[in-house]
């Protein structure tokens, strides 16, 4: 019998390591009815002249004066302030292509109050943008961030780092504000991080190396060449995007599902390489997994928290073999739609990228590679009846082979069995809903859609079950809202272009709503509610919001909103 979990492991910095003793101590240390923010202590950086060894001595001076009881708030706040700085390792940079009034932007906005929100919303990019500081990159043991070449967009709040998919959604936003070059600078940021390790991180912290996030790197080069035909950039992101999909096409990501004929379908799921708690959530985590007393039950519940985390959806019962019961996340046991959507439009990408590029055989691989995800897709997530594309539970490890079963396939309801329609956007490959628009299924999406359930006051839902989690009911994200829409409005479909243009206007609507009455823009939305935000999950509310922002520009740019449509409910 295994004494421990065998999967890949990526370890973490001592710096990390000793960072995760300090958050420990402050959660020993507040009052109950005070919980610190975890991350904050794990993105603290280290002062001059200090060294971690002289600090661990310290810290080690602080906490051994009892085992049984915490440090003080006061001495244990003295000590951070002492050693520690939380807001040095990011420097404000002004955008050097922001200007408040782009030239063409949003013409098709004709209401001159939804114009005026619209460049509030623009200008927020200045407040986002940031750039690595020196000390980053002079002493890097000293920090959880990670040096990058190029300035930054962060999301806002507490997430004062570039993360992975969230940059796809601001980069739409900013082909919106004509801001190419501080589009083009999150991508190459990108392209160096799966340089260096092999993959995007999940986010630039070294303690976010051992996972990824949606593989979106690609539609990322794709929307910024459609925007300004950047061949160079295109040639520059060819290699690197051949490596970020074999990440994806290999090891414990791949999977293969046999149908009932014996033919194989090679298909991705989320693996992350961890099975200890989260460096940002240790505190959690650490009390999620009590619930275990066998090591290997820990360490492999452990690692599908951390696998939650790589699909960008933390949390969600979708996750969950018995939802809502938190205890039974199997996140690695999931074969996800929207992940090999994300993937089979990466290999079109590629095609399109190779052929610009001249490399007619390359094209053909790509394209091939592509038709192979389609044909899986039709087999393995397609459920009739449903009128979805169904996640699919596997039955063992996932390292070999495994046979169809009808009833491996997930029923519940969530927005992401809806995100194939999202391909019918892009002409760059041969998928069924792309060229030749498959009017029967469209409709038929379209009618499932309608009877899902999840078409709220305020936008999409993300599923139907309320856990408390925040990838769950009441919540809607901006993604999500993007993915469907924008592939329901360019399916050439009426109907679906009409469902696309009224989901799109609730959203929008709904956020203006909650800038009014809060002042910010919001990480997600309670749709289920006109005008109020999202909550749920491990941490408060939080604000900026890079994704958020694109995607009403996005949508803006999209539908235009003349001047007798009023953006009031």
């Amino acid at each position: 019998m295994a004494i421990s979990d065998t999967g890949p492991v990526v370890q973490t910095t001592p710096f990390v390591t000793f960072l995760q003793r300090v958050q420990l101590e402050a959660h020993r240390s507040y009052p109950n009815e005070i919980t610190p923010d975890p991350k904050f202590y794990i993105d603290l950086s280290l002062k001059l002249p200090h060294h971690l060894s002289t600090v661990e001595a310290a810290f080690n001076d602080l906490t051994s004066g009892s085992r049984d009881l915490p440090v003080p708030v006061k001495k244990l706040e003295k000590f951070v302030h002492e050693y520690f700085d939380d807001a040095k390792d990011l420097v404000p940079h002004e955008p050097e292509d922001f200007v408040t009034d782009p030239f063409e932007f949003l013409l098709n906005v004709e209401n001159d109050q939804v114009r005026q929100w619209a460049r509030e919303v623009h200008g927020l990019w200045k407040t986002l943008c940031y750039r690595v500081s020196d000390s980053v990159r002079e002493s890097p043991d000293r920090h959880t961030l990670l040096p990058l070449p190029e300035p930054v967009i962060i999301p806002g709040s507490r997430f004062k780092e570039v993360y992975y998919w969230d940059s796809y959604w601001v980069i739409k936003g900013l082909m919106t504000s004509k801001m190419f070059t501080t589009a083009k600078g999150i991508v190459t940021n990108l392209m160096s991080l799966v340089e260096t390790y092999g993959y995007a991180l999940n986010g630039a912290r070294a303690y976010y190396t051992n996972r990824s996030q949606p593989p979106l790197l690609s539609s990322m080069v794709y929307e910024i060449y459609n925007a300004t035909q950047d061949e160079e950039l295109v040639r520059k992101a060819i290699p690197v995007l051949l490596k970020e999909c074999e990440f994806w096409n290999s090891g414990k990501h791949k999977v293969v599902i046999r149908d009932a004929s014996g033919n194989d379908h090679m298909l991705s799921r989320y693996y992350a390489m961890w099975n200890m708690p989260r460096p940002e959530s240790y505190v959690f985590d650490q009390e999620s997994a009590s619930a275990f007393s066998n090591t290997v039950e820990k360490q492999r519940f452990l690692r599908d928290i951390a696998t939650a985390a790589e699909t960008g959806c933390d949390f969600s019962t979708r996750w969950m073999r018995d939802p809502p019961n938190f205890a039974t996340m199997a996140t690695t046991s999931v074969v996800p739609v929207d992940l090999n959507v994300f993937l089979l439009k990466m290999e079109l990408d590629i095609a399109f990228m190779m052929d610009i590029c001249g490399d007619k055989n390359g094209s053909e691989r790509f394209v091939k590679a592509s038709e192979a995800r389609e044909k899986a897709f039709e087999t393995v997530f397609w459920n009739e009846k449903a009128g979805q594309w169904l996640d699919y539970w596997l039955s063992s490890d996932g390292d070999e082979p495994e046979t169809w079963k009808a009833e491996n396939q997930n029923t519940n309801v969530f927005a992401s069995n809806f995100a194939p329609i999202w391909i019918s956007s892009f002409n760059s490959g041969t998928f069924y809903l792309c060229n030749n628009v498959d009017e029967n299924l469209v409709k038929k999406v379209v009618k499932a859609l309608k009877n899902s359930g999840l078409i709220a006051p305020a936008g999409i839902l993300t599923s139907l079950k309320n856990s408390g989690q925040q990838w769950d009911y009441p919540n809607g994200w901006a993604p999500q809202q993007e993915i469907i829409v924008t592939g329901l409005a360019r399916s050439g479909v009426k109907e679906a272009k009409e469902i696309a243009e009224e989901i799109a206007r609730r959203w929008i609507r709904s956020s203006y709503s909650v800038y009014n009455t809060s002042g910010s823009i919001h990480e997600k939305l309670n749709v289920a509610e006109f005008g109020e935000y999202g909550g749920g999950g491990e941490y408060k509310p939080q604000t900026g919001f890079g994704w958020s922002n694109g995607v009403i520009l996005a949508f803006l740019e999209e539908f235009g909103w003349h001047s007798d449509i009023s953006i009031e409910s």
